[in-house]
């Protein structure tokens, strides 16, 4: 983006499938909080930093990608959990970069080091559309994307 920074960032919180069932998977990569507790997080660290937050998450791509399609113009930047569809759903790609606002990778295990021994999560077909990436930080790891938007917006 150009020009003047936002004054208000309108912020666009996607996660991707199964993320809504957060407290019913592995506690060890994903914690025991639910999707409800992340977002009502995610929500006050925003407010925090003078951000409204819009959250959205499906387990189904076409959802998501008419969700993503009807965010142009009405959001300044995104927080984005492709969950699985990290590794390899160019769509997702394709529709955030149509989207065409900066957006932050977000994920709550450290994919990186879960790709030693689980190769297929050491790819990420947005990572490099992305303004940064936030990897194994949990919860805490949205709070640094919202900087990291802040800053950029």
């Amino acid at each position: 983006m150009t020009g003047a920074p936002v004054e208000t960032p309108r912020i666009a919180l996607l996660h991707g499938p199964n993320l809504g069932r957060l407290g019913h998977r592995p506690v060890q990569h994903y914690g025991a909080f639910t999707l409800a507790d992340l977002e009502a997080r995610v929500r006050g660290w925003a407010a925090e930093r003078g951000m409204r937050v819009g959250c959205f998450q499906s387990d189904h791509e076409g959802a998501f990608l008419q969700h993503v399609h009807g965010l142009a113009g009405i959001v300044d930047g995104a927080v984005v959990n492709p969950g699985a569809w990290t590794h390899y759903q160019w769509s997702i790609r394709d529709a955030l970069e149509v989207l065409s606002v900066p957006f932050v990778e977000v994920h709550l295990s450290d994919v990186d080091e879960r790709a030693k021994t689980e190769p297929h999560r050491g790819v990420s077909v947005v990572r490099d559309l992305a303004v940064a990436t936030v990897a194994g930080k949990g919860p805490d790891g949205y709070r640094e994307a919202l900087d990291i938007l802040k800053g950029v917006l």
